[in-house]
């Protein structure tokens, strides 16, 4: 960072701000509206990723915001690069995690015009974004980069967009960098805790439900501290399942999509929900029919660092505006007063979402990919970080496996396909010594497999597991509840995706049978090459959680 002015073009004096808040890499396509931006890359101590489509690009710089809660980064070129990236964005803000997307703009003086690929960005990203800005002069960009950091991270984290218009990046000004942006956090107010300690202490049934983004290690160990004081079950929300360890006596589960009927039975019957972090929106509140809106039957606590969220859907008993890190830590003042009127009921709940994980369903064919999960939450160390998109696959991962580590979990909330790849690539480059498996299914690989060529291309060696079954199978699985013997528009035909992953510089296996998966997974680690693994699900196996149903078609 500079602290003297001094005179730079707008592309040089962008990366340098990107230099001043400690960015590492960057994923992008390129493109011809920012190529001085590019240029100033070319000598800067920031890592490009060049990826082959924007949406995958985009991911990556969500996926970087989910891992480090400092935003991902990502560039892309106007029109066609600005709205493919529309997926990332979507993702970050439906799933609260800070990431900057920087977009190509037409020259100033062609705007209104409609000239070749414009758009107006702030019409565009607008219902996406917390902050849509365009920079018209180059001396603002420091002004304006730092605040987009800064709005990425604060209150509720989520995406921003900047628009760089053509000239801009080549125009000159003398200006100084801005400083690092920390974020300001909010912490519970002493009379909120000791509100929040009278609530525990009329309670006779509470539960706590952990969420949201915003967490570190040290808040996840603190309020797993809080849960063994307090001897409270613990439960998480969907697809935040690596917020609390899923080995801790006090864990009770996920509640996401087809969660057991036990820990609803859990929700329903508490008298007080501690809900910390989490908006508990649709997937996790079981299309808000686990708590009541506006006003829940249970008492709620509800703890978010976003003001307006606060009283949004749910009117809790008691609102706390802190960052869930701040809130744990601040949990170290709390204590009980004596052996609460709930206890045991912790150690019961994780004993029943043990029960409830352990075994796998017995699938039609030669492939049990239920088996195969249990085997991966075996044989990988607690370290490893997994990777999927969306899909009735993701379901068998989500139940079986068990996340005992703080950000091991990348899976998009918003349920976007094609997630799990590009997320992977991120992950590996940024902890190149821990195993990063992406898990997806035959649709949801094609839709960003092509992120696979970014791995070979920076040596970024994850394994994806293609779970195959021939069709897009939710979407099958709701059409044959709804429209019985009507099967329409969801079947595949698919490629060889282990030749696939050979063609393009790879490791790639097909799997057809359970006992061939583990030596294949083996060989993939070994190869020290990016890796796919083909596995052929039989299309009966529609879901993790209910018993084989008959196809009622003549097709299948």
């Amino acid at each position: 960072m500079t602290t003297d002015a001094r005179i730079r073009t707008g592309g040089r004096l962008l990366v340098d701000q990107l230099l001043a808040q400690g960015v590492e890499r960057v994923a992008c396509v390129p493109g011809e509206s920012y190529l001085a931006a590019l240029d100033a890359l070319h000598d800067a101590a920031i890592e490009v990723l060049v990826c082959r489509a924007e949406g995958g690009a985009a991911m990556m710089a969500e996926a970087y915001g989910k891992l480090t809660g400092r935003p991902g980064i990502c560039f892309v070129t106007r029109g066609p690069g600005a709205t493919n990236a529309c997926h990332g964005v979507h993702i970050a803000m439906q799933d609260s995690t800070p990431m900057i997307l920087f977009v190509g703009q037409v020259d100033t003086a062609m705007r209104e015009r409609e000239a070749f690929q414009e758009l107006d960005y702030r019409a565009v990203f607008g219902s996406m974004t917390k902050w849509t800005v365009e920079i018209d002069r180059p001396d603002r960009v420091p002004e304006l980069v730092a605040r987009a950091f800064r709005v990425a991270m604060q209150g509720r984290p989520g995406p921003v967009v900047v628009a760089l218009p053509e000239d801009m990046l080549v125009a000159t000004a003398e200006v100084v960098d801005a400083p690092f942006v920390a974020p300001a956090r909010s912490w519970p107010a002493p009379e909120d805790l000791d509100a929040l300690a009278r609530l525990l202490a009329a309670a006779r049934s509470p539960l706590v439900i952990v969420g949201g983004s915003g967490w570190d290690e040290v808040g996840v160990r603190g309020m797993a501290a809080f849960a063994e004081r307090f001897r409270l079950p613990v439960a998480t929300s969907f697809r935040r399942a690596s917020l609390f360890p899923a080995d801790h006596p006090n864990y009770a589960g996920e509640l996401g999509i087809g969660p057991d009927s036990r820990l609803k039975a859990r929700l329903a019957e508490a008298d007080l929900v501690l809900l910390v972090g989490g908006r508990f929106s649709e997937m996790a509140s079981g299309s808000y029919t686990l708590l009541d809106v506006p006003v829940p039957r249970q008492a709620l606590v509800h703890v978010h660092p976003g003001a307006e969220e606060l009283g949004r859907v749910y009117q809790a008993a008691l609102s706390i505006q802190a960052t869930p890190a701040a809130f744990a830590r601040a949990l170290d003042a709390l204590a009980p007063a004596g052996e609460p009127a709930w206890a045991g009921t912790a150690e019961a709940a994780h004993a029943e979402y043990r029960a409830w994980t352990e075994t796998p369903r017995i699938l039609p064919g030669a492939f049990q990919y239920g088996a195969v999960i249990a085997w991966l939450r075996d044989r990988l160390p607690p370290d490893a970080i997994l990777c999927n998109g969306a899909g009735n696959y993701a379901g068998w991962l989500h139940r079986h496996y068990r996340f005992r580590r703080f950000g091991t979990q990348l899976a998009p909330t918003s349920g976007s396909m094609g997630y799990g790849v590009p997320a992977a690539v991120m992950a590996k480059r940024q902890h190149p010594e821990r195993i990063v498996v992406a898990l997806a299914g035959d649709g949801c690989f094609l839709m960003n497999g092509q992120e696979f060529a970014t791995a070979v291309q920076y040596g970024a060696a994850i394994v994806v597991i293609v779970v195959d079954n021939g069709q897009y199978g939710t979407i099958r699985m709701h059409q044959e509840r709804e429209y019985p013997g009507r099967v329409v528009g969801t079947q595949l035909t698919n490629p060889d995706f282990a030749m696939q992953a050979r063609a393009f510089g790879g490791h790639g296996e097909r799997v057809a049978r359970t006992e061939d998966f583990a030596p294949a997974f083996e060989r993939a680690l070994a190869s020290g090459k990016p890796a796919i693994l083909h596995c052929l699900l039989d299309p009966r196996a529609e879901s993790h959680a209910k018993d084989f149903a008959p196809r009622r078609t003549a097709s299948a």
